[in-house]
């Protein structure tokens, strides 16, 4: 099981969906509070199983959220971001040299975040 880790920056708090193999699988964007980083948590654990906009093909089919877009980055690399019901950017990934590995870490996120342990680190 994975593992959801709270830490606070200068800026706010950030949270890191982490795979029980220590992995990070996914980061999220910085909150002001402790409240609301564990806002976009429970957001996280909501929408992991939302399905996948592949950005990456010539006419993608267009999504409501919540919902995964699967995009390359300047570098050419394959990320997802995932966005709430309301738009919002609730998690981003890394960047992978492959396609299908992206669509591993997508489903890393369903398997790993609906159950996983929240610590402050």
């Amino acid at each position: 099981m994975g593992k959801i880790v709270i830490k606070q920056t200068p800026s706010g708090y950030r949270f890191n969906l982490k795979a029980s193999n220590g992995e990070v699988i996914a980061v999220s964007e910085t909150y002001k509070s402790e409240s609301g980083c564990l806002g976009g948590i429970e957001s996280l654990k909501a929408n992991a199983n939302a399905p996948v906009e592949d950005q990456t093909v010539s006419e993608p089919e267009q999504l409501k959220n919540p919902k995964y877009e699967m995009y390359t980055d300047k570098a050419g690399e394959f990320r997802f971001r995932l966005k709430a019901r309301n738009g919002e950017i609730i998690a981003v990934s890394e960047g992978y040299k492959a396609k299908a590995s992206c669509l591993n870490g997508i489903a890393s996120v369903g398997r790993n975040a609906p159950e996983a342990e929240i610590v402050n680190e």
